[in-house]
């Protein structure tokens, strides 16, 4: 009938990959992190997916595949996930990573904890060339390369779209978070069924008064597009559980605006560095020549961050938002 749950297909692969004299185990797990732990009950129904954990012979070296662990009696077993049809083979989707599943083998069942995968496995890589007019005008294109759970998210989102208007929604979306007024001009996106390739997004906008005029000085914000702060633990009630991050990432901005004829750079924002265990947070905003310049990268490195670190975590988010807002001053070139 050409369709299946997800026992049915760990099964199918377990049964084919036995024809190839290929071990393979059963693996039961629950897809919201924490929802197993070490001090949980065992219990069935704490469990609602099903994948498969393949023993890798030694001769095998391919650097890609990376969900892998080191079994004391099994050997080497990557885990994969034959439902997911999005994340390429030797990878795991990040709401399994660090996240502890039955393993079930000849000799019972053994709680293991599944591999978490590099930041740089996950996240978006994202350039904008811009030019500012005296107007204030912003214009210019954007190009974005997605690889792991964020080019996942949006190969999900465009799936079942057909129609070009509606997967320029998509970009709609992302930029009014970050932009009042803006027209898309042109967009296109790349390697959307190419699961095992980057995904990417390349579009051009204008955006008019997005520079703010305060006297004879225009006031421009250097971070144009992307947010990364969050108000989660903006809450008057103490959290009670740990915060759980759907994946490890890493993601990168480098924003160039030319800046408008007749001025040059009065003010810049101080740059930021911000280092926790769970995460890292770094930008800069540059006068280059007749550009200004910004740059910056957020790091997760942790999944699970427990309530003796909120606090941190909440100092994380304000550092983030602070550095969001900030904006850099222009001035007329005296003549």
């Amino acid at each position: 009938r050409r369709f299946g749950d997800c026992k049915d297909k760990a099964t199918l692969l377990a049964s084919m990959l036995k024809e190839l004299n290929i071990d393979s185990y059963h693996v039961v797990i629950n897809t919201n992190r924490g929802g197993v732990t070490p001090a949980t009950p065992p219990h069935v129904g704490s469990f609602n997916h099903a994948i498969l954990a393949i023993h890798l012979p030694d001769t095998v070296t391919d650097p890609s595949l990376v969900a892998v662990i080191q079994h004391p009696k099994l050997g080497r077993l990557l885990f994969f996930d034959p439902t997911d049809e999005v994340t390429p083979f030797g990878e795991l989707h990040g709401s399994l990573q660090a996240n502890y599943a039955l393993l079930v083998t000849p000799g019972g069942g053994e709680l293991t904890q599944l591999p978490q995968l590099n930041t740089s496995a996950s996240g978006t890589t994202r350039v904008a060339k811009l030019t500012l007019d005296p107007r204030g005008t912003l214009s210019g294109s954007v190009h974005e390369v997605r690889v792991g759970d964020s080019a996942w998210y949006q190969r999900m989102t465009l799936r079942y779209v057909d129609k070009d208007a509606d997967r320029i929604k998509v970009i709609e979306s992302m930029m009014s978070h970050s932009i009042g007024a803006f027209q898309i001009t042109k967009a296109s996106f790349t390697n959307l069924k190419q699961n095992t390739l980057p995904f990417g997004y390349d579009w051009t906008f204008v955006a008019p008064d997005y520079g703010k005029s305060a006297g004879d000085l225009l006031l421009v914000r250097p971070r144009v597009i992307g947010s990364h702060t969050s108000g989660l633990l903006e809450t008057k009630e103490p959290r009670k559980y740990p915060v759980e991050f759907e994946g490890p990432h890493r993601d990168t901005d480098n924003f160039e605006i030319k800046l408008p004829a007749g001025y040059t750079v009065d003010e810049l924002p101080p740059p930021t560095d911000v280092e926790f265990s769970f995460g890292s947070y770094h930008s800069k905003t540059e006068a280059v020549g007749d550009t200004l310049r910004y740059t910056r990268s957020v790091e997760i490195k942790e999944l699970s961050i427990p309530v003796s670190k909120a606090d941190d975590l909440k100092k994380f988010y304000r550092i983030i938002a602070s550095d969001e807002r900030n904006t850099a001053v222009l001035k007329p070139v005296a003549h």
